[in-house]
């Protein structure tokens, strides 16, 4: 006694030997014409920017990372220039020191030409 052969899963489809030109839409528009959206037009709000502020922004950082049981870290940075780290409880807590300190004495917000008329 022999076991049923089983039909074939795959169903092999016939393909054209002759070229045969794709349909065309009815109706396309040309490349590069408007559509009717874009001749409608679409308003647009230009005008300030509604986050401006006041005119100020942020010139130093002072990034604090200390995860509980692990070693604390520090990193100051300034647009003067300035660019610090510290590792370490001690050496951290002085450098938040040291970055407070720098806010007086930053040339980017203390102009030299008014200390120079005081």
């Amino acid at each position: 006694m022999s076991a049923p052969s089983r039909p074939s899963l795959k169903s092999i489809t016939d393909t054209p030997t002759d070229p045969q030109a794709a349909p065309q839409a009815v109706g396309t528009t040309a490349v590069g014409e408007p559509k009717v959206a874009a001749r409608k037009g679409v308003r647009t709000a230009v005008g300030p920017d509604p986050q401006s502020g006041d005119g100020r922004y942020p010139v130093a950082w002072l990034t604090i990372s200390a995860p509980r049981g692990a070693v604390p870290t520090a990193t100051s940075t300034c647009l003067c220039g300035r660019d610090r780290s510290a590792v370490g409880n001690r050496r951290v807590l002085a450098l938040i020191a040291d970055h407070t300190a720098h806010r007086d004495t930053c040339p980017l917000r203390t102009p030299q030409e008014g200390r120079a008329a005081a």
